[in-house]
């Protein structure tokens, strides 16, 4: 199950590092949501590397752990933002393009669901 649970949180983490990397308009989309400027532009990468160790296994259980890590605090990120009223959240953009849609709690449903997947697959 762990095992499952690694390679599809890191299917998860490498598609959406990619996708933001296509999209020009993501780091934008990242600053409306509250990342800090400096690491708008390591988001992307950091999240492909972290994909990549998930989904190969190498340096486990780290890779899974700092997943939770970056899950918490992208999840505190949507919260935040949905303090606004609808008619003013900005787009999520987790996936570039391809998710931008305003935050909303499916984005939070989403993250908890990534970050059990996350806890799962520390459980080697």
């Amino acid at each position: 199950m762990s095992l499952v649970a690694r390679i599809v949180l890191g299917g998860v983490f490498l598609l959406s590092g990619a996708l933001k990397l296509r999209d020009r308009s993501w780091p934008t989309a990242a600053r409306i949501l509250g990342a800090p400027r400096r690491l708008v532009p390591l988001i992307a990468p950091t999240e492909i590397i972290l994909g990549a160790l998930l989904v190969t296994g190498v340096a486990s259980p780290l890779p899974s752990l700092l997943a939770e890590v970056a899950l918490v605090i992208f999840t505190i990120a949507i919260l935040r933002v949905m303090r606004r009223p609808l008619s003013q959240r900005p787009v999520c953009a987790c996936f570039g393009r391809w998710s931008a849609r305003p935050v909303d709690s499916n984005s939070v449903v989403r993250n908890l669901i990534l970050l059990a997947l996350a806890v799962i697959s520390n459980g080697s």
